[in-house]
């Protein structure tokens, strides 16, 4: 990093989260184009700021500051310093830097760059991705009180009162404050206002701990003094303190200074007891005296008898206690031979030390603090204060009041929220490896391996994790990081497993279904190298790895690995940039792989790699199988390794089925098997990539269908909620039970979904366990995980669900799969529509028969001789791509040209196809002027979704070599978005 040691001016060129402003092209003044240098600008747009001389030590590029921007205060990120600043500007400074450890490295900041370019994204939509979650964009307005403002004495109470609240308080947001009290105090110029950045959704999250300082018997005698004020412990302290065990009971009260009603209650409690006013007698007569005095006494033997008891038990004692006659009394004290005296009341303990401890306590309510004392010397060291609360009863004001009292320390330290920390990950000892996955392995480990990037192609359970696990621990052997690619939150719970199994501590779990603190705290332990393999979904390409090493794709065929949002990425495309620039190996696993990432292979930009068979267990797990329930398995003369077949493909002509009378949506066959299956104690996945119970609800009288009143597209009936809901925007209404166009009352239901299957099974199948796993099922945090589970302990035996069962899962114990209807997306307007089905159907079979127990695939469909159909029945990838490229190829689609699609999203039928129109001449107009060669403007057309949310969809396509470079120079007016590389067409 370059040093600025100089007492020249220092500039920070910072780009800010402000969106471009868009204006409207018009034929006449079209936006330049022709310059790149013009297109980078308005995508790479940045803001010079003066770097403060006490900020100099503290700026480098990639740096989060707080920067002024008109009249607002926004965060900003510095991409790059410089001795001058721009002519012509007034140049203000940095106000603010942050913590140096939320700063994105030079790699990340190439990376955004590219991503900016490449996506055409503004660069600070791109740089947003690396920041930590909850970082937020915007500004709040505060308000804050003048200091020393001397208020008018009949303003209103409200206003007076807010003053004082800013003043304790300081900086507000307006947002919490009372309007027209706020206004009063703006009027007079009590307050102002100014905008900070907003606080962060998340922050680290402290617990509070509390220890204890001092010794159990130091802090147990200090809490005699604490707690309540009591008089009556006062009192039992005092004689505890006192050398004389019967002190005058008048001295006692004059010394605690209370009344004889605090005694009555100690001597009622049993604490003490009290000797009240008495008079005592004794002899001061001894020895020869005592002898001389009792033979003068001979005369009166009482006196005699009752001066030897006194001088043979020295008193002094009770007068009333004695056994002697008022009169002989009174006469041995008249001769002088005893001494009468009153002696006054007195008090004494009826307690040991010990007890006398207990009471104190008791009697100054300090039990509960007693407790803490107790439970924090028997635990040791560092409590957390929760587990104090729970135990003892106590709250944090007993803890500050100890604390107060020098008794116990409390402190904050830092708790990572880790969603892996309740997780057993029982260790996992690595398999031998076939010969092709040891020759997969290391191809990829290898030292020349580094910078370059791989296409996995396997069958399903063909052992491609397994692969990547032995390439993270080769990476991690070099000391470098490691990011694994899931495209489903549903599969990163079982890939987590798998990797933290065998790499206990080192692993961090990454997707949108955690929470805001869990994925703040990961980022900054990842950040800091604690975690250095980090398994996710696509975001998980962000996180701050350090030394990155491998990155691997799996199944990198999946369309959930395009963003939907700004910037529109695809993570197989930004893995293999990233590789490119941190020189980490890149593999993308598929056993269905990416028609394009498959020629890609072809040309040489990715070495191929083919793990050909499916790998059942090596020698030392057959165990493993054998808990299965089957025989198969022996490991007398075994193999070093197992591998099985692909499971068998029936395919079911569901037209046949309807001509032989069948009106069940499962075919004989399926049902049959399902009944056997089931029999057996196996389980079955029924896979209908629809959800819900019926596809659309129709009139039969007069042919009205309900459609959502903002996408106009058909509503699909849920009849668990009893309501017909739209699966693009969420918009509902109850399920009509006459029509609204004709009022006729013979309303159907048509198409099926994953409800209506669900329903179909435990009818027909009343000793089944049904579970149901959809984007309506799977709406909770975690619940992909719980259901996961729930189905691999075999509480249920019969999963039905929709595409995210299809992908990656290893379930041991599915015998069969269903495919419900093959033809759902087959003939969609969309030239990936082929593709994405056969890799479906690829897929999901793909969790039949992965164990020695087999299994089968039955696939229902009313075109059984669709040539995808029965590639998909014969395991045969390379057939489907040959034909697959052959069509491609005639319609000059991906990857022969690449795409890219504008979109068009507005009110109004007739606006958004005008907008569309002169858009479309425009972008004609651009290409011409320019001269781009082998450039195809498709459109404008309304999208197959033509409205969705209340809003009219058209696009308009451009077909390329490299589609960016050609709509780079034109900046979108408003309402326009732009999708490079765009995943459907839909």
């Amino acid at each position: 990093m370059t040093e600025y040691t100089t007492t020249r001016p220092l500039y920070a060129e910072v780009v800010i989260n402000r969106p471009l402003v868009r204006r409207p092209i018009t034929r006449d003044a079209p936006s330049p184009v022709g310059e790149e240098a013009y297109a980078e600008d308005a995508l790479l747009r940045t803001f010079t700021y003066l770097v403060p001389e006490t900020l100099r030590a503290q700026i480098a590029p990639g740096q989060l500051v707080e920067v002024p921007f008109r009249d607002d205060t926004l965060l900003g990120v510095v991409v790059a310093l410089h001795d001058t600043a721009p002519q012509g500007i007034n140049v203000r400074p940095i106000t603010t830097v942050f913590d140096p450890l939320l700063a994105l490295n030079d790699v990340q900041l190439h990376l955004a760059r590219w991503l900016s370019l490449r996506y055409l994204a503004p660069l600070s939509e791109c740089i947003w991705l690396f920041l930590p979650p909850g970082v937020r964009r915007s500004s709040q307005q505060v308000a804050e009180a003048v200091p020393d403002k001397a208020l008018p004495p009949d303003i209103d109470a409200r206003a007076a009162a807010l003053y004082l609240h800013l003043q304790r308080r300081g900086a507000t947001p307006t947002a919490e404050l009372d309007v027209s009290a706020l206004k009063l105090l703006l009027d007079i110029g009590a307050v102002h206002l100014s905008h900070r950045l907003a606080p962060p959704r998340a922050t680290a999250h402290l617990d509070r701990t509390v220890e204890l300082i001092t010794t159990l018997e130091e802090a147990m005698t200090a809490l005699q003094h604490l707690g309540r004020p009591s008089k009556q412990a006062d009192v039992l302290l005092h004689l505890t303190r006192l050398e004389d065990p019967l002190p005058a009971l008048e001295d006692v009260l004059k010394a605690v200074g209370c009344g004889e009603e605090v005694i009555r209650k100690l001597v009622a409690r049993g604490y003490v007891r009290v000797i009240p006013t008495r008079t005592r007698v004794a002899t001061h007569l001894t020895g020869e005296a005592l002898e001389a005095t009792l033979q003068q006494l001979d005369q009166a033997p009482a006196q005699r008898a009752a001066l030897a008891f006194l001088g043979e038990h020295p008193g002094p004692h009770d007068v009333e206690a004695l056994n002697i006659s008022r009169p002989t009394l009174s006469a041995l004290i008249e001769k002088g031979y005893v001494q009468r005296w009153d002696e006054p009341a007195s008090i004494t303990l009826a307690l040991d030390p010990e007890g006398v401890l207990d009471a104190v306590i008791e009697l100054r309510h300090a039990t509960t603090m007693a407790a803490v004392i107790d439970l924090l010397a028997r635990e040791g060291g560092r409590v957390w204060v929760g587990w104090v609360y729970v135990q003892t009863g106590a709250t944090l004001e007993t803890l500050r009041r100890l604390a107060a009292a020098g008794l116990v320390a409390l402190d904050e330290e830092r708790c990572w929220r880790d969603p892996l920390a309740d997780r057993y990950f029982a260790l996992e000892r690595p398999p031998r490896l076939t010969p092709e996955q040891e020759t997969a392995w290391r191809t990829i480990s290898a030292p020349d391996a580094a910078g370059r990037a791989f296409l996995l192609h396997g069958v399903t359970g063909s052992g491609k994790t397994e692969v990547y696990l032995r390439a993270i621990a080769s990476s991690l052997e070099q000391g470098k990081g490691a990011i694994v690619l899931v495209p489903e939150i549903a599969l990163a719970a079982q890939t987590v497993q798998r990797v933290a199994a065998r790499f206990p501590g080192q692993v961090a779990v990454w997707h949108s279904d955690l929470s805001l603190g869990a994925r703040f705290d990961t980022w900054q332990r990842v950040r800091e190298g604690c975690l250095p393999v980090v398994v996710g979904a696509r975001s998980a390409l962000f996180a701050p790895v350090h030394n990155l090493g491998l990155i691997v794709v799996d199944e990198e065929h999946e369309p959930t690995y395009k963003a939907e949002r700004t910037p529109r990425y695809h993570a197989r495309e930004v893995a293999l940039q990233l590789g490119r620039l941190t020189g980490a190996t890149v593999v993308l696993g598929s056993a269905t792989p990416d028609v394009v990432t498959y020629r890609r292979a072809e040309r040489g930009e990715l070495q191929l790699i083919t793990l050909p068979r499916r790998v059942l267990a090596h020698r030392d797990q057959l165990s493993t199988y054998r808990r299965l329930g089957t025989g198969r398995v022996s490991s007398s003369n075994a193999p070093e390794w197992y591998t099985l077949p692909l499971p068998q493909v029936h395919v079911v002509s569901m037209a046949d089925e309807l001509k032989a009378g069948n009106r069940s949506i499962f075919s004989c066959m399926l049902q049959q098997a399902i009944q056997q299956t089931l029999s057996a104690e196996q389980q079955v996945i029924l896979f209908l990539n629809r959800r819900g119970t019926a596809t659309f609800v129709l009139c039969r009288d007069c042919g009205y269908v309900a459609r959502c009143a903002r996408c106009h597209t058909p509503l699909t009936y849920h009849e668990g909620q009893a309501m017909l809901i739209c699966h693009h925007c969420n918009w509902r209404q109850a399920n009509p039970t006459q029509c609204p166009q004709c009022h006729g009352h013979r309303i159907r239901y048509f198409g099926i979904g994953t409800e209506r299957v669900e329903a179909a099974v435990r009818e027909m199948f009343p000793q089944a366990r049904v579970l149901r796993w959809d984007a309506d099922t799977a709406r909770l945090r975690g619940s992909h995980e719980a259901f996961l589970q729930e189905f691999i302990s075999g509480r249920a035996n019969v999963l039905v669900g929709t595409q995210m069962i299809a992908k990656g899962l290893d379930l041991p114990r599915v015998t069969l799969v269903g495919v419900i209807s093959a033809d759902v997306a087959l003939y969609l307007p969309d030239f990936r529509a082929a593709e994405r089905t056969f890799q479906l159907l690829m897929q999901v079979a793909g969790r039949a028969g992965r164990s020695p127990l087999g299994g089968q695939v039955i696939i229902q469909t009313y075109h059984p001789e669709s040539a995808l159909i029965q590639a998909a029945a014969r395991h045969d990838y390379a057939l489907f791509y040959r034909d697959e490229l052959r069509s491609r190829r005639q319609g000059h689609y991906p990857p022969f040209k690449r795409l890219a699609r504008l979109i068009y999203v507005g009110s109004g039928a007739e606006r958004a196809q005008r907008e569309a129109e002169r858009m479309a001449q425009l972008v004609r107009l651009h290409v011409a002027r320019t001269g781009v060669p082998g450039t195809e403007i498709i459109g404008p057309a309304p999208c197959f979704y033509e409205r969705l949310g209340g809003d009219y969809r058209w696009h308009i396509l451009v077909r390329a070599d490299r589609p960016e470079e050609v709509l780079r120079p034109l900046t979108l007016p408003i309402g326009w978005r732009v999708d490079i590389d765009p995943m459907d067409l839909l």
